[in-house]
């Protein structure tokens, strides 16, 4: 372990996390994005609300600027590192159908992830992440907002995606009516924190009939005449915000449904045929995937895609039985091999970054008398696309795979969330090191947490 380690976990023990827990957030669910709607709206195009001018600073760091898109894949339960990604072969442990093999100079376990192995090219592995927390709950959202849920600015930090969308707004056009921010398979995930909920995701569950409530049954002749109406009746207090955000929050709901109302371009692109979905897999994971793949082929304004993975990874007991591990590998198997495929033949694999992630890891060598993996702060990040360099292994663990060997980055320390957050800014050109001067509680709210024992950085060896 590095000196500069050793003086951030002294810094950890000294200074822990004793507040409560926050996790929720507030967004708007495709339930709330129509329902809301009541007795049916109509229009055009999605308008766009930008962010009122807020007093930034930054320090003008260098990004890498090489990616359009974002896919930001979470592991909700947290995945076994040393059965996957840092594959390790445990004698009398790992199951022989795990069928280890050294592709391309990597060990990897081609009997549960035959098609990634295949792809090995495509995509880079940090094998250096270590997780802050090992409550699933508290995790999980640290990966999705870079920092700590329970300091004093968690409960108002916004997601990523939400950053990368009020980021990217200004690049927005008339035309584009997609949301910038998409949820697939995330009813919990984080929102916009303090941000405009604008800027939160759309969350949807993918199926074959795309987005339902996107035609009115009394025709669309009188759906526009209910919007006109509306318009009458209340602009006055919509409108220019006379009474607080919140009702202008309620009209970007109300514009941004009607520019997604009998549009024949939404159910082309959120809906898929079964054959479709077969090549994904046929499982809710992949069919996000694939969504996520139609999405961004269409162009229409969203910038960054938050997949979860609620295929089961709190894996505690009974792992290498044939419906657990395997059957949970297979489904991310097919899944990210095949969005991995798909983005490179329709052009979009070097401008989208795929990133994947758990909230941590799973213990080491033999497995528990409940023939389980419990929780370990040790863990993986996966990259590809977007100017990231595939084939890349970045950092190693020692033998059994519990801590790292080599951090294998320039900081010469574990990389952590906010590390992964840095890096998915830098990606899409976005100032990691910015402040924002305008959250409510007037502290400054820092896009990547910079004022600890340490700044957080990008991993740009991922680059080359």
């Amino acid at each position: 372990m590095s000196n500069e380690q050793e003086k951030i976990n002294r810094y950890y023990k000294k200074y822990g996390w004793e507040h409560k827990t926050y996790f929720n957030r507030p967004h708007w669910t495709r339930r709330h994005f129509f329902e809301l709607l009541g007795a049916g709206v109509g229009g055009a195009v999605l308008s766009q609300r930008y962010a009122k001018a807020a007093d930034v600073t930054a320090t003008g760091a260098a990004t890498k600027n090489t990616a359009r898109n974002v896919i930001f894949i979470l592991l909700a339960g947290a995945p076994s590192h040393t059965d996957t990604f840092d594959f390790k072969n445990v004698a009398g442990t790992t199951p022989a159908s795990f069928a280890p093999q050294t592709l391309n100079g990597v060990l990897w376990p081609t009997g549960i992830l035959p098609k990634l192995g295949n792809s090995l090219s495509d995509f880079a592995i940090v094998r250096s992440l270590r997780s802050h927390a090992l409550v699933h709950s508290l995790a999980q959202t640290w990966t999705q907002i870079g920092r700590n849920p329970a300091a004093a600015l968690g409960n108002i930090a916004p997601n990523i995606g939400s950053v990368v969308a009020i980021e990217k707004d200004k690049e927005r056009t008339p035309g584009q009516i997609f949301p910038s921010f998409l949820a697939l398979n995330s009813n919990g995930g984080v929102g916009a924190g303090y941000l405009p909920a604008v800027y939160s995701p759309f969350k949807v569950t993918p199926s074959t009939a795309g987005i339902a409530n996107t035609t009115n049954p009394d025709g669309q002749t009188a759906f526009n005449n209910r919007i006109k109406l509306l318009h009458s009746l209340d602009d006055n207090l919509r409108l220019g915000e006379p009474n607080g955000p919140q009702q202008g929050d309620y009209n970007d709901f109300y514009t941004a449904a009607n520019g997604m109302m009998y549009n024949a371009v939404v159910n082309q692109t959120f809906g898929y045929t079964a054959a479709d979905s077969l090549r994904y897999g046929n499982t809710a994971t992949g069919n996000a995937c694939l969504v996520a793949s139609q999405v961004l082929r269409a162009n229409q304004g969203t910038r960054f895609i938050q997949i979860t993975s609620n295929d089961g990874w709190d894996m505690h007991q009974n792992i290498y039985t044939a419906n657990v591990l395997p059957a949970k590998a297979k489904i991310l198997d097919d899944a990210v091999s095949q969005l991995l495929a798909d983005l490179k033949t329709n052009g979009l694999l070097s401008t989208t970054m795929v990133v994947m992630v758990g909230e941590f890891g799973r213990t080491v060598g033999a497995v528990t008398a409940a023939g389980g993996r419990d929780h370990w702060p040790q863990q993986f990040a996966f990259f590809a696309g977007g100017g990231v360099k595939g084939g890349r292994i970045v950092g190693s663990t020692n033998a059994t795979g519990s801590d790292v060997a080599d951090y294998g980055w320039s900081q010469n320390r574990y990389v952590y969330p906010e590390d992964i957050e840095a890096t998915v800014y830098s990606a899409m050109g976005i100032d990691w090191t910015t402040v924002r001067h305008d959250d409510p509680l007037g502290r400054g709210f820092e896009y990547v947490p910079q004022t600890g024992t340490f700044p957080f950085y990008p991993v740009h060896e991922l680059w080359g």
